[in-house]
């Protein structure tokens, strides 16, 4: 019976040289990857108008809170642009008015009848609900005006789904669904609907003031209590992370839930919290075809370290 023939201490002293310098170089690429990716989530800070007194407040992820305007009458819905600019609805003076991020303030639009919702699609083009005309109006980023569509009942909050359709919540108790082109359907009814918010998964959750509760819907329309016993729910915002945070109008609290709908106060003391907004837009999740090119890009950047190893540790075995 033949023995096998046992490779020379030498060379077994360079396999694990390459071995040790491929898992080096590799871990590198890979952890520096990571980070890259990591480093590119914006720090969002949630932002929130408070009615009763007048102001928007700012708190970081912490919870910590400061002033970012006061002086206001009757500050309601907010939304930022993809340029961290806030735009800020006042029902009671009819107007929308413009933050830049370091709080620089300017009349974006006037002579509005109860602008109650805002929200902006992919474009960047904002959408005003107008409570008072029964209008929701469309504004170009230099602000020129136009109707989206009419005839609607009170509409008093506005979001965004995914494929680029408006849902609007009426003082009727029903929820709209408008398409781009300006089709209206209607998705729910029998609400009071203070705020909307979709998730990355295309739920839509809804903050009813009349019932204390959140529901959420599935994008075929399916309605489930989300959670329950609030008092007075309005703003609706998702962060980066998943979470909901919730505007507690009459008891002065905003509410933090997880996914799975454990709930947790972010913050307290508040004068009728009503519209919430993050700064920052939560990272968009990677195409197929963009993961496909990512994987590629880091098995030649593995492979070549393999390469250097092998081509400099050979002169070393011999």
């Amino acid at each position: 019976m033949k023995s096998r023939k046992q490779g020379s201490p030498m060379k077994t002293k360079c396999k694990s040289i390459i071995r040790a310098a491929c898992h080096s170089f590799g871990g590198m690429v890979c952890a520096g990857a990571v980070l890259l990716i990591a480093s590119s989530a914006p720090a969002q800070n949630l932002f929130e108008a408070d009615f009763g007194s007048g102001s928007i407040y700012e708190f970081t992820p912490g919870g910590a809170q400061s002033t970012f305007a006061s002086g206001w009458d009757n500050p309601m819905p907010l939304a930022f642009n993809s340029a961290g600019h806030l735009f800020v609805g006042d029902p009671w003076m009819n107007m929308i008015y413009e933050y830049t991020p370091d709080g620089a303030q300017s009349y974006f639009a006037t002579g509005l009848n109860g602008p109650y919702g805002l929200a902006f699609n992919s474009a960047g083009v904002l959408f005003a609900a107008d409570s008072g005309s029964g209008n929701i109006y469309e504004f170009t980023p230099g602000g020129a005006q136009s109707t989206f569509v009419s005839g609607l009942n009170g509409v008093v909050s506005l979001a965004f789904n995914s494929a680029g359709n408006l849902f609007a919540g009426s003082a009727n108790g029903d929820i709209y669904e408008i398409t781009p082109g300006g089709a209206q359907s209607t998705f729910a009814s029998g609400l009071s609907p203070a705020g909307l918010a979709f998730n990355s998964a295309g739920d839509l959750f809804e903050a009813d003031s009349l019932s204390g509760n959140i529901y959420e819907f599935t994008p075929g329309g399916a309605q489930s209590t989300f959670a329950s016993g609030l008092d007075g729910p309005r703003g609706l915002a998702f962060n980066s992370a998943g979470d909901l945070f919730e505007s507690d109008s009459d008891s002065g609290n905003i509410y933090e839930f997880t996914p799975s709908g454990a709930q947790s106060t972010f913050a307290s003391g508040l004068v009728y919290p009503h519209g919430l907004a993050f700064q920052g837009e939560a990272l968009p999740v990677p195409e197929p075809a963009t993961v496909s090119l990512l994987a590629l890009g880091l098995g030649i950047l593995f492979m070549a370290p393999r390469r250097y190893a092998r081509r400099h540790t050979r002169r070393r075995c011999r």
